[in-house]
C-alpha cells in the first residue's frame, strides 16, 4: 500500500506511476486520497482542542463549587457536556475519515521502479536474461546465451509425466477437479526431494525457515494485497472466515505486521514451504495444460524485509541466491530461462522485495529441478565421506537412481552436447558409489 507521506511528498511521480500501469482514474484517486487525509487531519485537530476546553473547564467545576458559585459550577457542567458531545462528533468524522481513506488506498496499487516499461501486451516486456548455458564442473558464474532450438518431436511435460507415470492429472479430476494434480511414485519422491533441496538452500544463504499456517484471516489478506482486489483468486472458507493462502508470502510476511523492528535486526531473511491455492478464475487456453495455472500446488518462498534504500541491493541479492540454484557445477542447458521485466510488474516494495523465477517451459523447470536435486545429493553426501566409507542410505540411493533415470529420459535427444554432458555425470556418479 502507497504511504500517505509518499502520496503527499511525491504526488507527480506516484500519479506517473499509477498512470504507467495504467490504472484508471489514477489523478483523481490520489487528489481523493488527499483531500480525505485533509478532512481526517482537520476532525483531528478540533478534537484536539475541544479535548483541551473540556479539560479545562472540568477543572473549573470543582473551584466554583467550593467557592460556592453553585450556579456558575451549573452552567460550566453544561459546557462541559456540550463539549463532550461536540469532540465525540468530531471524533466520529476522524474515524469515518480513516476508514474512508484505508478502503481507498487499498485500491490503489503501488508504482513501479522508473525504468521498468510501459506496455499494453506481452509483447511489450524486456527480457534482461535468457537461458543459461552449459557450464563445466569448475564454473561457478555461468555464462547467458541465445535461447536453443527445442526439436518439435519431443514430448511436453505433461505427455512425459503420463508415460512415466510420474504425475496423474485425470485422477486429481476425479478426486477434486482440474487443476489438483496427483504425484505418483517417483514423481512424488522428486516433489518432496526437491522441497528439501531448495529449502536446504535457502538455509545455506542465511534464511530462517518459518512452517506458517496455510489458511489466513481477512486483516492478513489485506496485509499483503491480496484484499480486498483479489479476492476472486483466493478460496474462502466462509464458515470461519479463512482464506487459503495463495503463497507463503501472506503468513510469513504477515508475521511483521503491526511490529516495530529495530534497524539493528534488519534484513530479516525468512524462507517457507507451504501448499499453494489459487483458484484462476478465468484461466483457459493452452498454457492452462499440465502444471501451469494449477489450483494447488507446492512452492519455496522467500522473503525479505529491509530498509527502503535498501530495495535494490535486497533484491539483487535475492536474485543471486536464485540464479545460484541454476549455476551448480555439473550443470547442464537449461531451456527457456527467462527474468522478464514486465510492463509494470517488477515491483518492490518500500518493505518486502521478493523475487520469483519462471521458466517458460515446465518441462524446461522439471528438467532443473532433477538435475539440481542430484547435484545437492551427491554434494552433501560427497561432503562427509571422509569421516566414514562412501554408503548411500535407502533414501538416497533410491533418490539420486530416481533422478539419474528421469535425467535420462528428459535427455533422450540427439543433441550430442546434452548426452555427453550426461554420460559424464553419471558414469562420476557410479565411480562415486563403487568406491
Amino acid at each position: 500500500m502507497l504511504t500517505l507521506k509518499q502520496i503527499s511528498e511525491e504526488t507527480e511521480r506516484v500519479i506517473a506511476g499509477l498512470e504507467k500501469k495504467h490504472f484508471n482514474g489514477a489523478k483523481e484517486a490520489i487528489d481523493n486520497a488527499l483531500a480525505i487525509d485533509k478532512k481526517r487531519r482537520e476532525a483531528q485537530q478540533k478534537m484536539d482542542n475541544l479535548l483541551s476546553e473540556q479539560k479545562k473547564a472540568a477543572g473549573n467545576i470543582g473551584k466554583l463549587m467550593k467557592e460556592g458559585k453553585k450556579e456558575e459550577a451549573e452552567n460550566a457542567k453544561k459546557a462541559v457536556a456540550a463539549l463532550k458531545e461536540e469532540s465525540k462528533s468530531m471524533q466520529d468524522a476522524m474515524e469515518a475519515a480513516e476508514k474512508e481513506l484505508t478502503a481507498l488506498l487499498c485500491t490503489i496499487p503501488n508504482i513501479p521502479y522508473d525504468e521498468v516499461p510501459e506496455g499494453a501486451s506481452a509483447e511489450d516486456n524486456h527480457v534482461v536474461k535468457s537461458n543459461l548455458k552449459e557450464c563445466t564442473p569448475n564454473d561457478t558464474v555461468g555464462n547467458w546465451d541465445a535461447n536453443p532450438v527445442i526439436e518439435s518431436a519431443k514430448l511436453p511435460h505433461w505427455e512425459l509425466a503420463k508415460k512415466y507415470n510420474l504425475i496423474d492429472f485425470d485422477l486429481g479430476v476425479k478426486i477434486s477437479g482440474a487443476g489438483f494434480p496427483v504425484y505418483i511414485g517417483m514423481g512424488a519422491r522428486l516433489q518432496r526431494a526437491l522441497i528439501n533441496f531448495f529449502l536446504d538452500e535457502a538455509r545455506a544463504s542465511g534464511y530462517t525457515e518459518i512452517m506458517p499456517p496455510t489458511v489466513v484471516n481477512a486483516t492478513s489478506g489485506y496485509g499483503t494485497g491480496q484484499l480486498p482486489d483479489k479476492e476472486g483468486q483466493m478460496y474462502h472458507c466462509e464458515v470461519d472466515d479463512l482464506y487459503l493462502i495463495p503463497t507463503a508470502e501472506v503468513p510469513v510476511t504477515n508475521i511483521y505486521r503491526d511490529v516495530i523492528i529495530d534497524e539493528k535486526d534488519l534484513p530479516i531473511k525468512n524462507c517457507a514451504y507451504t501448499q499453494c491455492f489459487r483458484r484462476e478464475a478465468g484461466s483457459y487456453g493452452k498454457d492452462v495444460r499440465g502444471l501451469n495455472r494449477l489450483h494447488e500446488f507446492s512452492k519455496i518462498e522467500l522473503v525479505r524485509i529491509d530498509k527502503p534504500e535498501h530495495s535494490k541491493a535486497s533484491h539483487k541479492e535475492m536474485l543471486d541466491h536464485v540464479e545460484g540454484l541454476l549455476k551448480k557445477r555439473n550443470c547442464l542447458t537449461v531451456s527457456s530461462f527467462s527474468v522478464v521485466v514486465t510492463r509494470a510488474s517488477l515491483l518492490l516494495s518500500a518493505t518486502t522485495s521478493r523475487f520469483t523465477l519462471r521458466l517458460r517451459s515446465a518441462g524446461s523447470r522439471f528438467l532443473l529441478l532433477v538435475i539440481s536435486t542430484l547435484t545437492r545429493l551427491t554434494d552433501s553426501s560427497a561432503a562427509s565421506a571422509t569421516a566414514r566409507p562412501r554408503r548411500l542410505n535407502f533414501a538416497t540411493h533410491s533418490t539420486v537412481r530416481l533422478s539419474l533415470s528421469l535425467v535420462s529420459l528428459l535427455l533422450s535427444s540427439k543433441t550430442s552436447r546434452l548426452r555427453k554432458a550426461y554420460a559424464s555425470l553419471r558414469l562420476s556418479f557410479l565411480i562415486w558409489v563403487a568406491t
